[in-house]
């Protein structure tokens, strides 16, 4: 099963424990993880299902190509990392 991380940044928004779920790509694990958490689901991805602008998500230490789709593909031993893309000065 792959191991969806969310860094500290995005925890003090909203409730999104590390967990384990099935999912063969970047969507099928995040749709697991957003079963019962719609404000998760809102602050990570748009109404289109797209991932946000300001968000980003690794697979294995290497950031998705697939920002609208999620078609990432994901292994069982995968670790999805899901973080807040910042800017600022």
């Amino acid at each position: 099963m792959p191991r969806v991380v969310f860094t500290p940044n995005l925890k003090r928004h909203v409730e999104c424990p590390d967990v384990m779920v099935d999912g063969a790509t970047v969507h099928d694990a995040l749709a697991a993880v957003f079963v019962g958490r719609e404000q998760l689901r809102g602050y990570i991805l748009d109404e289109h299902g797209r991932l946000r602008k300001h968000m980003v998500v690794f697979v294995d230490g290497q950031a998705i190509k697939d920002r609208d789709g999620l078609s990432d593909s994901a292994s069982e031993q995968s670790e999805i990392y899901v973080m807040q893309a910042l800017s600022g000065g």
